[in-house]
């Protein structure tokens, strides 16, 4: 992975957690525990931006990441930062990391605003909601913390017959809040990957 920014960033944000980079908006997004903070695009680093950065980011004349979606603009909340920055890599961290911080405690409010039962969630129904249950897990906070990944991996162990691939997008889908059929083909290119280095 040809990509210095991208990877110089990757390394400051190590303290932040276990850090991964995933296909978004045209660029790189930047994930720490599952919550993305952080966006690399044009050659360029973007911090998602709160209600307090992004007036100081707007005042320092910052500018916000638009990308194209069936042909219409869209804005994103992620802004970048100047090269100059680079040179005071601890400014990008300490920004990074309230990015982060926030970023975590609105994914965090957002899952205690949605639904309690497991069937509930996004493409899941009762059914699979009773395979998690064999499975060992019982909660909409107990699948999210294992991820949609070790979810279908625990199916697998317990089912008794072998469920198709659409059920690990179906639970991807479901912590994230989306349908499955939004996932990006990246994404579920990683999964994959994932899935048979595991098995």
């Amino acid at each position: 992975m040809n990509k210095p920014v991208l990877l110089n960033s990757m390394r400051l944000f190590e303290s932040l957690g276990e850090v991964k980079s995933r296909s978004m908006f045209g660029g790189f997004g930047i994930f720490v525990d599952d919550v993305m903070f952080a966006l690399v695009v044009n050659d360029l680093l973007h911090i998602r931006a709160d209600k307090h950065s992004k007036d100081a980011f707007n005042e320092d004349g910052f500018k916000p990441y638009v990308y194209s979606k069936k042909g219409f603009p869209v804005v994103t909340k992620y802004y970048a930062l100047p090269h100059s920055y680079w040179s005071t890599p601890e400014i990008i961290f300490s920004l990074a990391k309230n990015a982060f911080l926030f970023a975590k405690s609105e994914k965090k409010h957002q899952l205690k605003s949605s639904p309690q039962r497991i069937k509930d969630l996004p493409n899941l129904r009762l059914s699979i909601e009773r395979m998690l249950k064999k499975a060992g897990i019982k909660t909409v906070d107990e699948l999210v913390e294992q991820g949609s990944l070790n979810a279908y991996s625990a199916i697998l162990k317990t089912s008794n017959s072998t469920p198709s691939l659409e059920l690990l997008w179906a639970l991807e889908g479901a912590i994230n809040g989306i349908h499955w059929s939004v996932i990006s083909k990246e994404r579920r290119d990683e999964l994959s990957k994932q899935l048979n280095a595991h098995s």
